[in-house]
């Protein structure tokens, strides 16, 4: 039997003289982590995550006063954060007297824990602090009173989504509503967890009515040297991303990352919360030799409150990881720099080594060392893309963005193009992208932050020509992969976009394959495409922010250049038309 399955059950007396009951596993000597739940849980909400830390961890949990099997104080007043601070207290001391604990907190666990941490009941006796779904009140206090546009926009958002906490003060019905298991029903049914118990939505009331006037009416600025994380679900019905990380002011060393999931992750996704909690553990315990996704997170939780916090917009390019494939030339390198330009590390990877090792000095020039890697890999051999994911997420994390963009081009009549070409588009430009996909997909899906794929089509997808019926055909296969993948890694947080180019002026014109051409023909063809793609005058720097733009946004379908979005409203308006344009010679994006 593994540490994880023994769990041993004490009391901790509090000051005040109530017991708390209390949850052991794991090995004792191991780093201690006391997980604090919120309202209306118990200690019971950590189960699932404490079995996986216990692993490496010894993991205490308990039952917070007034809640299940814990006593509960006589009246409103033995609810008071400064008194739950004291009983945090005597838990810490009482499993972990000799060293500093780590602390994981959700929901009210985690107000209370930040009362504790940002006050003297924990002085010297914390090594980290997890927070997930629960600020300090007088942050809350202070976020409320912001009024600048900007500010106003999320203290309304966040009031609304509040309403509860106006309900939960009102006297008697609360009670009923309890009392009836109505409250219980409703969360039952809305956010898929086990009915609470009557007692613990009764006694937990008190938290809201003792604590709510008191810090929000009177916020103090209370500030904690411990080193921070804040988990931040994105489907937080109850608390906003921008609530969440409001305490950024008042804990030097904070840390954001934000997560797919509802206010419940932690009984959702408790192999997410175990891992962030393992790896938030391990970097403070070691910070010289911090974990690799430690030191991304790290890096990009403090660019998002410095620049985008407010709104929990999953814009990661500060400390954040990149993935481009095609990334020697073209649109692959003009995303590379444009990544790097905004503090990205970017693996750059590409068929050619002198095109990837090129990209990548452009950038350690620009930037420094250590923000691109270039890789050598075919894009086309499944084995080779699997290849390139092990080694980056092995050396460098798994990565916040995958621009599939590796494509190449074969212009002709469909009747003069050879099986043999037909092979190599299609094993380039579509299997290209799904192996890209499968194999960056699966890191994104089991590493539980989210994440997103880029995957470059082409106008050509959705405008038939009779002079590109190979590539055509392998770039819708790209536009419906992508939204069919996108509707599917939805509920994993992880966004997908097809980016469909116009006419660009980028180096595929000069190796476009103009099939049934003898040498001196396809050269000639090749010089007449470039310059008229140069006379365009579409550069891929413009394409690389609008794929950026789109990243932000999140888009489904990113057409760009004018004639890519004339052509799509056309598509959707008169595709007749468009048959009929088609059989008019065409060039190549």
């Amino acid at each position: 039997m593994s540490h994880s399955d023994v769990v041993e059950r004490t009391t901790v007396t509090t000051p005040d003289g109530l017991g708390l009951a209390v949850e052991e596993r794991g090995d004792r000597a191991a780093p201690t982590i006391v997980a604090v739940h919120g309202y209306p849980d118990d200690r019971h909400v950590w189960d699932g995550v404490a079995h996986l830390l216990a692993t490496d961890h010894h993991v205490v949990s308990y039952d917070v006063r007034g809640h299940g099997d814990s006593d509960a104080p006589a009246d409103r007043a033995g609810y008071d954060l400064e008194l739950l601070a004291a009983d945090l207290r005597a838990v810490c001391d009482a499993v972990s007297p000799g060293e500093p604990v780590h602390l994981l907190a959700h929901d009210w666990g985690a107000i209370q824990t930040w009362h504790a941490v940002t006050g003297d009941a924990l002085t010297g006796r914390v090594a980290s602090f997890t927070s997930i779904s629960g600020p300090s009140l007088d942050h809350v206090g202070l976020f409320l009173r912001r009024r600048s546009p900007r500010d106003l926009r999320s203290v309304v958002r966040q009031g609304l989504h509040s309403w509860y906490t106006l309900a939960f003060r009102l006297p008697v019905l609360p009670e009923l509503l309890c009392r009836s298991g109505a409250i219980g029903r409703l969360l039952e049914r809305t956010e898929r967890i086990p009915r609470p118990s009557v007692r613990d939505g009764v006694n937990g009331l008190e938290l809201y009515r003792r604590n709510l006037p008191r810090r929000l009416g009177r916020p103090e600025q209370r500030r904690t040297d411990v080193p921070v994380q804040i988990l931040a679900p994105r489907g937080d019905a109850y608390v906003m991303p921008a609530l969440a990380t409001s305490a950024a002011q008042f804990a030097p060393d904070l840390r954001v990352r934000y997560l797919p999931g509802g206010h419940w992750i932690v009984r959702h996704r408790p192999e997410v919360i175990a891992r962030c909690t393992a790896e938030m553990v391990a970097g403070t315990a070691a910070p010289a030799r911090p974990a690799p996704a430690l030191t991304r997170a790290a890096a990009r939780g403090r660019a998002l409150v410095a620049s985008d916090g407010r709104s929990g917009r999953a814009v990661r390019w500060e400390g954040g990881l990149a993935v481009v494939t095609g990334a020697g030339s073209g649109i692959g390198r003009a995303t590379a720099l444009a990544l790097a330009d905004r503090g990205t590390r970017v693996v750059v990877a590409d068929l050619s080594a002198d095109g990837a090792a090129g990209t990548a000095g452009i950038i350690e020039r620009r930037h420094g060392t250590g923000r691109a890697f270039a890789e050598t890999v075919d894009v086309a051999v499944d084995e080779a893309v699997a290849g390139l994911a092990a080694r980056v997420a092995a050396e460098h994390g798994v990565p916040d963005l995958v621009v599939n963009n590796a494509g190449i081009a074969v212009a002709g009549p469909f009747a003069d193009i050879t099986a043999e070409e037909w092979r190599r588009i299609v094993d380039v430009n579509l299997w290209g992208v799904v192996h890209g996909c499968r194999h960056f997909g699966a890191l994104l899906r089991e590493h539980g932050e989210g994440g997103h794929l880029v995957n470059v089509a082409s106008a050509a997808a959705y405008l038939p020509s009779r002079a590109l019926p190979a590539y055509a055909t392998t770039k819708a296969a790209v536009l419906m992969l992508s939204e069919c993948l996108r509707a599917e890694l939805a509920e994993e947080g992880v966004g997908v976009t097809a980016l469909c180019p116009g006419f660009v002026d980028t180096p595929i014109t000069a190796h476009t394959r103009f099939a049934g051409t003898d040498d001196a023909t396809q050269d000639a063809r090749r010089r007449a495409s470039a310059a008229a793609y140069a006379r365009r005058g579409y550069t891929p720097d413009r394409v690389a922010s609008r794929l950026i733009r789109a990243v932000e946004r999140n888009v489904a379908l990113a057409p760009v250049t004018a004639e890519a979005h004339a052509g799509l409203l056309a598509s959707r308006l008169s595709p007749g038309l468009l048959r009929a344009v088609a059989r008019i010679d065409a060039g190549t994006r």
